[in-house]
Protein backbone atom coordinates (compact mmCIF):
# COMPACT_ATOMS: atom_id res chain seq x y z
CA UNK A 1 0.00 0.00 0.00
CA UNK A 2 0.80 3.40 -0.54
CA UNK A 3 1.98 5.71 1.86
CA UNK A 4 -0.73 8.50 2.82
CA UNK A 5 0.32 12.18 2.01
CA UNK A 6 0.69 14.83 4.24
CA UNK A 7 2.20 17.98 5.27
CA UNK A 8 3.64 19.14 8.33
CA UNK A 9 5.21 22.88 8.71
CA UNK A 10 4.65 25.22 11.84
CA UNK A 11 1.87 26.36 13.28
CA UNK A 12 2.71 29.92 11.93
CA UNK A 13 5.65 31.78 10.17
CA UNK A 14 6.04 35.44 10.83
CA UNK A 15 9.09 37.64 9.32
CA UNK A 16 10.15 41.27 8.43
CA UNK A 17 11.80 43.98 9.69
CA UNK A 18 11.96 44.41 13.15
CA UNK A 19 9.86 41.41 13.86
CA UNK A 20 10.91 41.46 17.62
CA UNK A 21 8.83 44.31 18.66
CA UNK A 22 5.92 42.07 18.29
CA UNK A 23 6.83 39.83 19.60
CA UNK A 24 4.24 39.94 22.31
CA UNK A 25 1.52 40.84 20.04
CA UNK A 26 2.94 37.54 17.81
CA UNK A 27 3.01 34.97 20.68
CA UNK A 28 1.24 36.59 23.41
CA UNK A 29 -1.71 33.74 23.18
CA UNK A 30 0.61 30.91 24.58
CA UNK A 31 0.49 31.87 28.00
CA UNK A 32 2.48 34.84 30.25
CA UNK A 33 5.30 32.82 31.16
CA UNK A 34 8.38 32.57 28.90
CA UNK A 35 11.63 30.83 28.71
CA UNK A 36 13.95 32.33 26.48
CA UNK A 37 16.88 29.50 25.42
CA UNK A 38 19.41 31.70 24.06
CA UNK A 39 22.89 31.64 22.37
CA UNK A 40 25.15 34.60 23.73
CA UNK A 41 25.40 36.18 20.42
CA UNK A 42 21.53 35.83 20.27
CA UNK A 43 20.49 37.19 23.96
CA UNK A 44 22.95 40.57 22.56
CA UNK A 45 21.23 40.67 19.07
CA UNK A 46 17.42 40.23 20.71
CA UNK A 47 16.45 40.63 24.18
CA UNK A 48 16.23 44.23 24.40
CA UNK A 49 13.68 44.51 21.30
CA UNK A 50 11.89 41.40 23.23
CA UNK A 51 11.77 43.35 26.42
CA UNK A 52 10.05 46.39 24.53
CA UNK A 53 7.69 44.08 23.09
CA UNK A 54 6.09 43.49 26.18
CA UNK A 55 5.62 47.14 27.26
CA UNK A 56 4.64 47.20 31.35
CA UNK A 57 2.91 43.20 31.04
CA UNK A 58 3.34 41.72 34.03
CA UNK A 59 4.51 38.33 31.64
CA UNK A 60 7.06 36.84 33.33
CA UNK A 61 10.35 36.04 31.27
CA UNK A 62 13.58 34.26 31.95
CA UNK A 63 16.14 34.48 29.95
CA UNK A 64 19.02 31.18 29.87
CA UNK A 65 22.06 31.56 28.17
CA UNK A 66 22.82 27.32 26.84
CA UNK A 67 25.37 25.66 27.37
CA UNK A 68 26.61 25.57 23.19
CA UNK A 69 25.16 22.24 22.12
CA UNK A 70 21.92 20.56 22.01
CA UNK A 71 23.41 17.56 24.63
CA UNK A 72 20.88 15.24 26.91
CA UNK A 73 22.22 17.33 30.18
CA UNK A 74 21.64 20.60 28.88
CA UNK A 75 17.73 19.84 27.67
CA UNK A 76 17.43 18.12 31.16
CA UNK A 77 18.65 21.18 32.88
CA UNK A 78 15.90 23.40 30.68
CA UNK A 79 13.31 21.23 31.21
CA UNK A 80 13.97 21.54 35.41
CA UNK A 81 13.66 25.31 34.91
CA UNK A 82 10.38 24.96 33.06
CA UNK A 83 8.66 22.74 35.62
CA UNK A 84 10.40 25.10 38.71
CA UNK A 85 9.12 28.44 36.98
CA UNK A 86 5.80 27.15 35.24
CA UNK A 87 6.71 27.84 31.91
CA UNK A 88 3.85 28.41 30.02
CA UNK A 89 6.34 28.64 26.42
CA UNK A 90 9.82 27.70 25.27
CA UNK A 91 11.68 30.34 22.52
CA UNK A 92 14.96 29.72 21.25
CA UNK A 93 16.77 32.38 19.89
CA UNK A 94 20.06 31.43 18.32
CA UNK A 95 21.52 29.23 15.70
CA UNK A 96 21.10 25.39 15.08
CA UNK A 97 22.33 24.32 18.65
CA UNK A 98 19.78 26.30 20.45
CA UNK A 99 17.02 25.76 18.35
CA UNK A 100 17.53 22.37 18.92
CA UNK A 101 17.65 22.40 22.68
CA UNK A 102 14.59 24.45 22.99
CA UNK A 103 12.54 21.99 20.50
CA UNK A 104 13.42 19.45 22.38
CA UNK A 105 12.90 20.63 26.04
CA UNK A 106 9.30 22.04 24.99
CA UNK A 107 8.82 18.41 23.40
CA UNK A 108 9.52 16.89 26.93
CA UNK A 109 8.17 19.35 29.13
CA UNK A 110 4.96 18.99 27.27
CA UNK A 111 5.22 23.35 26.57
CA UNK A 112 4.69 25.05 22.76
CA UNK A 113 8.13 26.19 21.14
CA UNK A 114 9.15 29.47 19.51
CA UNK A 115 11.80 29.90 17.45
CA UNK A 116 13.63 33.08 16.51
CA UNK A 117 16.25 32.61 14.30
CA UNK A 118 19.76 34.99 14.74
CA UNK A 119 21.45 34.00 10.73
CA UNK A 120 19.53 31.94 7.90
CA UNK A 121 22.32 29.22 8.06
CA UNK A 122 20.20 26.63 7.65
CA UNK A 123 16.61 25.30 7.52
CA UNK A 124 16.23 23.88 11.03
CA UNK A 125 13.78 26.62 12.28
CA UNK A 126 11.04 25.44 10.70
CA UNK A 127 11.45 21.40 10.92
CA UNK A 128 9.91 18.57 13.35
CA UNK A 129 13.38 17.11 14.49
CA UNK A 130 16.39 18.56 16.60
CA UNK A 131 20.32 16.49 16.60
CA UNK A 132 20.45 15.57 20.19
CA UNK A 133 24.52 15.05 21.40
CA UNK A 134 25.72 13.01 24.67
CA UNK A 135 27.22 15.69 27.25
CA UNK A 136 30.51 14.78 26.06
CA UNK A 137 29.51 16.21 22.32
CA UNK A 138 29.54 12.53 20.69
CA UNK A 139 26.27 12.39 18.71
CA UNK A 140 23.68 10.58 19.91
CA UNK A 141 20.24 10.33 18.13
CA UNK A 142 18.11 12.75 15.82
CA UNK A 143 14.73 13.19 17.78
CA UNK A 144 11.82 13.27 15.39
CA UNK A 145 8.67 15.08 16.86
CA UNK A 146 5.22 15.22 16.46
CA UNK A 147 4.43 18.08 14.80
CA UNK A 148 6.89 21.05 13.85
CA UNK A 149 6.92 23.98 16.16
CA UNK A 150 4.51 26.11 17.32
CA UNK A 151 6.22 29.20 15.50
CA UNK A 152 9.19 31.05 13.60
CA UNK A 153 9.78 34.42 14.19
CA UNK A 154 12.41 35.93 11.88
CA UNK A 155 13.43 39.51 12.12
CA UNK A 156 15.14 40.27 9.07
CA UNK A 157 17.20 43.21 10.16
CA UNK A 158 18.90 40.72 12.59
CA UNK A 159 20.02 38.67 9.66
CA UNK A 160 21.43 41.49 7.90
CA UNK A 161 23.35 42.36 10.80
CA UNK A 162 24.51 38.98 10.95
CA UNK A 163 27.98 38.17 8.74
CA UNK A 164 27.31 37.54 5.15
CA UNK A 165 29.03 34.00 5.41
CA UNK A 166 26.27 32.68 7.30
CA UNK A 167 23.62 33.77 4.23
CA UNK A 168 25.53 32.06 2.12
CA UNK A 169 25.40 29.09 4.03
CA UNK A 170 21.40 29.12 3.86
CA UNK A 171 21.47 29.44 0.28
CA UNK A 172 23.74 26.37 0.10
CA UNK A 173 21.44 24.38 2.13
CA UNK A 174 18.24 25.34 0.19
CA UNK A 175 19.61 25.16 -3.32
CA UNK A 176 19.47 21.32 -2.58
CA UNK A 177 16.09 21.35 -1.40
CA UNK A 178 14.50 21.61 -5.52
CA UNK A 179 16.92 18.53 -6.43
CA UNK A 180 16.67 15.96 -3.63
CA UNK A 181 12.80 16.49 -3.93
CA UNK A 182 13.01 16.15 -7.48
CA UNK A 183 15.01 12.89 -7.00
CA UNK A 184 12.96 11.80 -3.84
CA UNK A 185 9.54 11.82 -5.76
CA UNK A 186 10.72 10.47 -8.63
CA UNK A 187 11.48 7.36 -7.30
CA UNK A 188 8.36 7.32 -4.99
CA UNK A 189 10.84 7.51 -1.67
CA UNK A 190 8.90 8.67 1.77
CA UNK A 191 9.36 12.33 2.57
CA UNK A 192 11.61 13.33 5.49
CA UNK A 193 8.60 12.83 7.45
CA UNK A 194 7.91 9.45 6.73
CA UNK A 195 4.69 10.23 4.49
CA UNK A 196 4.25 10.43 1.06
CA UNK A 197 5.39 13.46 -0.91
CA UNK A 198 2.87 15.66 -1.74
CA UNK A 199 2.45 18.15 -4.82
CA UNK A 200 2.25 21.24 -2.28
CA UNK A 201 5.58 20.07 -0.71
CA UNK A 202 7.05 19.88 -3.87
CA UNK A 203 6.01 23.15 -5.44
CA UNK A 204 7.23 24.70 -2.44
CA UNK A 205 10.72 23.01 -2.80
CA UNK A 206 10.88 24.51 -6.70
CA UNK A 207 9.82 28.05 -5.57
CA UNK A 208 12.82 27.99 -3.27
CA UNK A 209 14.77 27.21 -6.34
CA UNK A 210 13.37 29.69 -8.24
CA UNK A 211 13.70 32.42 -4.97
CA UNK A 212 17.37 31.86 -4.93
CA UNK A 213 18.00 32.22 -8.79
CA UNK A 214 16.05 35.36 -9.03
CA UNK A 215 16.85 37.41 -5.96
CA UNK A 216 20.51 36.06 -4.17
CA UNK A 217 22.71 38.37 -5.76
CA UNK A 218 20.06 41.39 -4.59
CA UNK A 219 20.02 39.96 -1.07
CA UNK A 220 23.79 39.63 -0.59
CA UNK A 221 24.67 43.51 -1.32
CA UNK A 222 21.95 43.70 1.16
CA UNK A 223 23.37 41.92 3.66
CA UNK A 224 26.39 43.11 2.95
CA UNK A 225 25.81 46.87 3.96
CA UNK A 226 23.43 45.92 6.75
CA UNK A 227 19.87 46.53 5.16
CA UNK A 228 16.58 45.01 4.64
CA UNK A 229 15.96 44.86 1.30
CA UNK A 230 12.69 43.25 -1.12
CA UNK A 231 15.32 40.84 -1.68
CA UNK A 232 16.52 40.49 1.32
CA UNK A 233 13.25 39.31 2.97
CA UNK A 234 12.71 37.62 -0.34
CA UNK A 235 15.91 35.21 0.13
CA UNK A 236 15.44 34.91 4.12
CA UNK A 237 11.79 32.94 3.27
CA UNK A 238 13.48 31.17 0.97
CA UNK A 239 16.25 29.72 2.97
CA UNK A 240 14.04 29.24 5.96
CA UNK A 241 10.86 28.91 5.12
CA UNK A 242 10.72 27.49 1.84
CA UNK A 243 13.38 25.06 2.16
CA UNK A 244 12.64 24.08 5.82
CA UNK A 245 8.90 23.12 4.78
CA UNK A 246 9.80 21.84 1.34
CA UNK A 247 12.85 19.41 2.78
CA UNK A 248 10.75 18.12 5.24
CA UNK A 249 7.66 17.42 3.13
CA UNK A 250 9.95 16.21 0.21
CA UNK A 251 12.91 14.39 1.26
CA UNK A 252 16.59 14.45 0.94
CA UNK A 253 18.92 12.64 -1.04
CA UNK A 254 22.62 12.62 -2.33
CA UNK A 255 23.24 16.26 -1.57
CA UNK A 256 22.98 15.72 2.44
CA UNK A 257 24.40 12.21 2.10
CA UNK A 258 27.60 13.56 0.79
CA UNK A 259 27.49 16.02 3.92
CA UNK A 260 26.69 13.46 6.10
CA UNK A 261 29.88 11.08 4.36
CA UNK A 262 31.98 14.49 4.86
CA UNK A 263 31.65 14.24 8.97
CA UNK A 264 33.16 10.95 8.92
CA UNK A 265 36.47 12.81 8.37
CA UNK A 266 36.12 14.36 11.39
CA UNK A 267 37.23 18.23 12.40
CA UNK A 268 35.98 19.69 9.24
CA UNK A 269 35.29 23.43 9.11
CA UNK A 270 33.22 23.99 6.43
CA UNK A 271 29.67 25.33 7.07
CA UNK A 272 27.01 22.18 6.53
CA UNK A 273 24.89 24.75 3.68
CA UNK A 274 28.22 24.63 1.76
CA UNK A 275 28.92 21.07 1.65
CA UNK A 276 25.30 20.62 0.71
CA UNK A 277 25.81 22.78 -2.33
CA UNK A 278 28.76 21.37 -3.55
CA UNK A 279 27.06 17.96 -2.29
CA UNK A 280 23.92 18.94 -4.88
CA UNK A 281 26.49 19.12 -8.17
CA UNK A 282 27.68 15.68 -7.50
CA UNK A 283 24.25 14.54 -7.33
CA UNK A 284 23.46 15.93 -10.83
CA UNK A 285 26.61 14.37 -11.87
CA UNK A 286 25.02 11.29 -10.65
CA UNK A 287 21.74 11.89 -11.76
CA UNK A 288 23.46 12.52 -15.34
CA UNK A 289 21.99 15.57 -15.57
CA UNK A 290 22.49 17.24 -19.27
CA UNK A 291 25.14 20.01 -19.44
CA UNK A 292 22.73 22.82 -19.85
CA UNK A 293 21.20 22.53 -16.47
CA UNK A 294 24.47 21.05 -14.78
CA UNK A 295 26.76 24.75 -15.58
CA UNK A 296 23.00 26.22 -14.85
CA UNK A 297 23.63 25.15 -10.96
CA UNK A 298 27.56 25.48 -10.95
CA UNK A 299 27.17 29.15 -12.34
CA UNK A 300 24.67 29.70 -9.32
CA UNK A 301 27.01 28.72 -6.74
CA UNK A 302 29.83 30.40 -8.48
CA UNK A 303 27.77 33.62 -8.37
CA UNK A 304 26.89 33.70 -4.98
CA UNK A 305 30.36 32.33 -3.22
CA UNK A 306 29.42 28.60 -2.78
CA UNK A 307 32.01 26.09 -3.51
CA UNK A 308 32.66 24.48 -6.81
CA UNK A 309 35.69 22.60 -5.54
CA UNK A 310 36.87 19.93 -3.35
CA UNK A 311 39.59 21.89 -1.72
CA UNK A 312 36.74 25.08 -0.85
CA UNK A 313 35.76 22.34 1.47
CA UNK A 314 39.25 21.36 2.31
CA UNK A 315 39.23 18.03 0.83
CA UNK A 316 42.65 17.56 -0.80
CA UNK A 317 43.19 14.07 -1.10
CA UNK A 318 41.54 10.44 -2.64
CA UNK A 319 41.76 8.55 0.36
CA UNK A 320 39.69 11.42 1.84
CA UNK A 321 37.00 11.14 -0.84
CA UNK A 322 37.14 8.05 -0.74
CA UNK A 323 35.97 7.57 2.84
CA UNK A 324 33.51 9.96 2.24
CA UNK A 325 31.86 8.06 -0.52
CA UNK A 326 31.68 5.45 1.67
CA UNK A 327 30.55 6.68 4.91
CA UNK A 328 27.77 8.45 2.32
CA UNK A 329 26.38 5.56 0.65
CA UNK A 330 25.91 3.24 4.01
CA UNK A 331 22.12 1.56 4.77
CA UNK A 332 19.89 4.47 5.72
CA UNK A 333 21.52 7.46 3.76
CA UNK A 334 19.40 9.57 1.42
CA UNK A 335 21.24 8.58 -1.31
CA UNK A 336 19.40 5.53 -1.95
CA UNK A 337 16.69 7.60 -2.18
CA UNK A 338 18.62 7.90 -6.52
CA UNK A 339 16.80 5.88 -9.02
CA UNK A 340 18.91 2.86 -9.58
CA UNK A 341 20.72 3.34 -6.49
CA UNK A 342 24.57 4.55 -5.79
CA UNK A 343 27.45 2.85 -5.30
CA UNK A 344 30.42 4.04 -3.03
CA UNK A 345 32.23 3.50 -6.56
CA UNK A 346 30.02 5.58 -8.92
CA UNK A 347 30.04 8.13 -5.77
CA UNK A 348 33.31 8.39 -5.60
CA UNK A 349 33.88 8.82 -9.69
CA UNK A 350 31.03 11.94 -9.61
CA UNK A 351 33.00 13.73 -6.63
CA UNK A 352 35.94 13.89 -8.60
CA UNK A 353 34.20 14.83 -12.08
CA UNK A 354 32.24 17.33 -10.32
CA UNK A 355 35.97 18.28 -8.25
CA UNK A 356 37.13 18.39 -12.07
CA UNK A 357 34.54 20.46 -13.70
CA UNK A 358 34.64 22.91 -10.59
CA UNK A 359 38.64 23.67 -11.30
CA UNK A 360 37.62 23.87 -15.06
CA UNK A 361 35.02 27.03 -14.57
CA UNK A 362 38.10 28.52 -12.02
CA UNK A 363 41.03 28.00 -14.70
CA UNK A 364 42.53 25.79 -11.93
CA UNK A 365 45.07 23.59 -13.90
Amino acid sequence: MKLLRAMREPLKYVQGKHALLHFEEEMGYMGTRFLFICSNSGYKACHDQIEQSFGNSDSYRRYEIFGGISSKGEIAKMQAIVEEDNIDAVVAIGGGSAVDTAKATAYYAGKKVVIIPTVAATDAPCTGLSVIYNDDGSFDKYLFYPENPAAVLVDTQVIADAPVRFLVAGMGDALGTYFEGRASIRTESPSLEGTGITRAGMALAELCYETLRDYSSQALVACENNVVTPALENIVEACVYLSGVGADNVNCAAAHSFYNGLTSLGGHSAPHGCCVAFGTLVQLVLEGVDQDEFLDVQSYCLEVGLPVTLEELGITTSDQIQKIAEAACVPGETIHNLAGDVTPDELYAAIVATDAMGKKALGIN
